[in-house]
């Protein structure tokens, strides 16, 4: 359990005195505000110092042994020799991190517990329109300026709204399809997809909506057939509606060329999985580029499982991180992304042994000996390079938008079929 910190606030004729108890030691203030809330007008020499011998409360998802052991173990150890800053990790989802600020902004608690948060999408939508960040601080990181594109549409907007500085990027994911080279050749471009659907009738199916990775599938299919994903980002709602309706009518139509006729679907990605695995299907589809070659390592796949994506791009997301309104160590909260952004952890979260998530540096912007070094880790032959993954990838729509497209799409394409 984290400790919780009590603040007490006199105010006087001349003087502001703040006593907060943190890490068992009080802290007097004066005039000046605390060096916490100054940190955002500090030069980046006097963050680091601020940040040595400091602990940051960093909240996020803790679902994957995987990622945990990876923040705990090799962040964490280089965060304590580099910066001597000790890094504890808090499983907390976004639902409930967000409903934790929500009330300590409500009751009007200046200083909180959570110094910094893993986030992205609508959870992101919903803290800026409560106001529960701070920022904009990406502009003081010199990783982010070093190693990220600034200008990539996948950094400046999450799920189609404006990071505005308020999020730094911290890992990739990209949709792929699994096909099994032992037994079909793959597609290229949506047209050759479409087709192979129905020159192999009862072989391909998705996860129904609002299965995550099903929904992905199902917006690739908008993407195509209505002209791409940027007339959405401001489009009404039921404008969208009508937009989409030929996406769905050729989704419909294919259902007799579908596993079980369309009849049924699966319910989840795993069920897909399972009955590619099985041979039942010849694709499935993921949200993670690494997803065949871990499954071909664990057995489940066969060695001849493969991984593509189509000419035009498919969707991709970046997750964020971001800052509380109320971190009481902002300074060490941006040492740590900082380092987070730095090529050292980019390049050992992309080890397929540590993690395998793709980093979020550009490519063009490493030098060649740090290109050299991302070339040659071994991600396994079912899994795409980083190069053709960033140069075949398209953004998101807005979250919004996503409830919508699958509420259409039960009307046309689900009305009549089950969840397997």
């Amino acid at each position: 359990m984290l400790k919780q910190k009590n603040i007490a606030v006199i105010l006087t004729t001349s003087l502001l005195f703040i006593f907060s108890v943190t890490a068992g030691a009080w802290w007097i203030f004066g005039e000046e505000e605390t060096k916490q809330e100054k940190v955002s007008q500090k030069d980046w020499s006097k963050i680091v110092q601020l940040a040595q011998g400091s602990t940051v409360n960093f909240y996020m998802w803790g679902g994957s042994r995987t990622i945990n052991h990876w923040v705990d173990s090799i962040v964490a150890t280089r965060l304590k020799e580099k910066y001597n800053i000790n890094l504890n990790r808090v499983p907390m989802g976004p639902d409930d991190y967000l409903n934790k600020l929500l009330t300590e902004k409500q009751v009007g608690k200046e200083e909180g517990s959570i110094d910094l948060l893993w986030i992205n999408g609508e959870n992101f939508k919903t803290a800026m329109k409560q106001d529960l960040l701070w920022g904009p601080f990406v502009n003081k990181l010199p990783n982010y300026h070093k190693y990220i594109d600034t200008t990539a549409e996948t950094n400046k907007t999450d799920f189609g709204f404006p990071t505005q500085g308020y999020e730094a990027p911290y890992s990739r994911a990209q949709f792929v399809f699994v096909y099994d080279k032992a037994k079909t050749d793959y597609p290229t471009n949506f047209d050759q997809l479409i087709s192979w659907i129905k020159e192999h009738p009862g072989k391909f199916t998705y996860p129904a909506p609002p299965d995550f990775t099903g929904s992905a599938f199902v917006r690739h299919v908008i993407y195509r057939v209505t002209g791409g994903y940027k007339q959405y980002y401001d489009m009404p709602i039921e404008k969208v509606r009508k937009k989409i309706k030929p996406a769905l009518n050729l989704l419909a139509e294919l259902e007799p060329y579908l596993w079980r006729q369309g009849e049924t679907y699966p319910a989840t990605i795993a069920q897909l999985d399972n009955m590619f695995a099985d041979g039942e299907v010849l694709m499935s589809m993921g949200y993670d580029p690494s997803k065949a070659t871990r499954q071909i390592i664990k057995g489940k796949y066969p060695d001849s499982a493969r991984t593509f994506v189509l000419e035009k791009g498919t969707i991709s997301n970046t997750n964020f991180l971001a800052i509380p309104f109320n971190a009481p160590n902002k300074s060490g909260a941006l040492v740590t992304v900082n380092y987070l952004e730095s090529f050292a952890a980019q390049l050992s979260k992309y080890r397929p042994k540590n993690w395998g998530a793709l980093p979020v540096f550009d490519y063009d912007k490493l030098s060649k000996g740090q290109q050299e070094k991302l070339d040659n880790i071994k991600v396994g032959r079912a899994t795409l390079s980083q190069k053709v993954l960033s140069t075949h990838s398209v953004p998101e729509l807005p979250a919004h938008l996503v409830p919508v497209i699958e509420e259409e799409w039960q009307k046309i394409v689900g009305i009549n079929s089950e969840a397997k």
